[in-house]
């Protein structure tokens, strides 16, 4: 596993599969915004990009919706941002957006497993390892329906078009994101902060129709980095 506060989508296995990064040993040594999101630095784990903290205004806004485009090398992937449904994600990824900390960004990683079919990006190194020097807490969906493929309930549908949040587990979001292209069974520990709209899911299955890039070591992965090379020229 990396490092860093925000990495790649971890898979225990097709079944139970999860969307987790590791988690930060900063904790000790952060500072934090003094607002409801409480932004905490990781200066262990520095921004990949210069970057500070996000406004942390008190009421955080948490009302409307808001439109940000990926302009990739493949296509436009227009997103909608749900202020009501995770508010200091949204108000984080427009920080990060409106400093260019996503421009000329790869999508480093693509799963294709049956139960778990997203894009990973946000990560201006490429590596899966790159940040942006915080963290900040949970805002977890509450009313997602259970995953047909889990008998037991605990996995809920996250479905086709949703746009939702990587970690490290409790309350360590960064910058890294996924976007789902087709519905994927996880537990419900990703917060969700808006979706992909039309233009973008056919964006989106241009990228998962060249599948997974092989390696030495596997002709045929359905975990890694996506075989059609995706780069975020834009973000807007």
């Amino acid at each position: 596993m990396v490092r860093s506060l925000v990495a790649l989508v971890v898979l225990a296995a097709a079944v139970g599969a999860t969307v987790a990064v590791p988690s930060a040993s900063a904790a000790a040594h952060a500072t934090a915004a003094t607002g409801p999101c409480g932004y905490t630095a990781t200066p262990d784990d520095p921004p990949a990009r210069p970057i500070s903290l996000p406004p942390d205004p008190r009421p955080t806004p948490a009302r409307g919706t808001v439109t940000v485009t990926l302009f990739t090398n493949l296509g436009p992937i227009p997103l909608t941002l749900d202020r009501a449904e995770a508010p200091c994600t949204v108000q984080s990824f427009l920080h990060l957006t409106r400093h260019g900390f996503y421009n000329r960004t790869v999508c480093h990683r693509l799963t294709t497993y049956a139960t778990l079919k997203v894009l990973q990006c946000g990560d201006p190194t490429g590596t899966g390892e790159g940040g942006p020097g915080y963290r900040y807490k949970d805002e977890l969906p509450t009313n997602l329906p259970p995953a047909p493929t889990d008998p037991t309930g605990a996995r809920k549908v996250y479905a086709r078009g949703v746009l939702a949040m990587a970690n490290a587990g409790p309350d360590t979001n960064g910058s890294q994101f996924f976007l789902v292209f087709a519905d994927s069974a996880l537990r419900p520990n990703y917060t969700i902060f808006g979706s992909v709209r039309p233009l973008g899911l056919h964006t989106l299955d241009r990228i998962a129709a060249g599948g997974v890039a092989p390696t030495d070591d596997d002709p045929a992965p359905v975990d890694g980095a996506p075989a059609r090379r995706t780069e975020i020229i834009l973000a807007l």
